[in-house]
């Protein structure tokens, strides 16, 4: 072997090293199971299925808080709790997480976990291991989750600001914004599929009703009807921020389904990246096929959720495990 050949060599396993490091860092270390055995004859997971399947039995909203807050904290800075911390000019205080709402029910999560297994859980394994629950109790279909994140310690209004889309991005950026995550366009196709539960304020669609992008008109590609229910709920002379369903199809508003896809395919997508996914030539085919198998998107929605609960996570001897959420140890 020559000299040169061997030193090439050298390089490309010493490169290889440090990828695989890199990638160790990022989710290498998580795994399914990782708390089997650290908590004695207690079972965190159902610990924390047992709490999400009680809240959701008060108030179904759950599910969508749960899955929303998971995006929102994975977002910035990588799934590791950063937007449950409270603070002065914190994730929780930027206007694109105003009415955020799983706050409170992740923090009951703790509470119960810190009972069963005390400081041992992560806040971020625990909104993670929360959102899988609910999706499973909300009709989705059941998917193992990797754990063994670590919380982070910093959270920043500016960062948030930065790194979640708002309603209003157009397609191609929100493509290339999931891209910067590690996620491509299929799944950002079906993580917007989130949008099957929960609702959305006025503030967030309402210059779609009234003035489209400054022309004094509405939205061309909504549909006549939503244009009238959504008009009802937000007039324009109003300051009240009321709410709609995101998912407009009767008697599934709380249901993890592919209705959403059809419905934004009948031009009822709520908000204006609703409707964006449905009409650009770079998604509507994803949507299609989402829109026609129920069962194709459950079996891609879970393992989305995997994915994205990958980015920029915190393990081994990186970030804490805080006692409570909203404050560093």
């Amino acid at each position: 072997m020559s000299k040169m050949r061997a030193t090439s060599i050298s390089i490309y396993l010493l490169l290889l090293i440090v990828l695989v490091s890199l990638v160790s860092q990022c989710y290498g270390d998580l795994k399914v199971g990782f708390y089997h055995g650290k908590c004695g004859e207690n079972d965190v997971e159902k610990v924390i299925y047992d709490v999400v399947k009680q809240k959701i039995s008060v108030d179904p909203d759950t599910v969508s808080d749960l899955v929303r807050l998971s995006f929102h904290d994975c977002f910035v800075r990588g799934c590791e709790g950063s937007i449950l911390l409270t603070g002065k000019d914190v994730e929780q205080t930027a206007p694109i997480n105003q009415d955020l709402g799983g706050i409170k029910a992740v923090n009951d999560l703790k509470t119960a976990v810190e009972k069963a297994c005390p400081g041992v859980v992560s806040c971020a394994d625990t909104l993670v291991i929360g959102a899988r629950a609910a999706i499973s109790l909300a009709g989705g279909k059941w998917f193992e989750v990797e754990t063994g994140r670590r919380d982070g310690r910093v959270s920043l209004r500016s960062e948030a600001q930065a790194n979640i889309p708002p309603p209003t991005m157009p397609v191609p950026d929100a493509i290339e914004l999931f891209a910067s995550k590690g996620l491509d366009k299929n799944d950002f196709v079906v993580l917007l599929g989130g949008h099957t539960v929960g609702t959305a304020h006025c503030h967030s669609f309402k210059d779609r009703l009234y003035n489209f992008h400054n022309t004094n008109k509405p939205d061309p590609s909504i549909s006549s009807s939503l244009l009238k229910l959504l008009r009802k709920t937000c007039p324009l002379e109003s300051n009240i921020d009321n709410q709609t369903f995101l998912d407009q199809t009767p008697d599934s508003h709380f249901k993890v389904d592919n209705a959403y896809y059809k419905q934004i395919l009948a031009h009822n997508g709520t908000m204006e990246i609703d409707q964006n996914l449905a009409s650009s030539h770079i998604t509507k085919g994803l949507v299609k096929k989402l829109a026609y198998s129920h069962s194709h998107f459950l079996d891609q929605f879970g393992p989305a959720m995997v994915k994205m609960a990958r980015i920029g996570v915190l393990t081994g001897s990186h970030g804490e495990i805080r006692k409570t959420c909203g404050s560093v140890n």
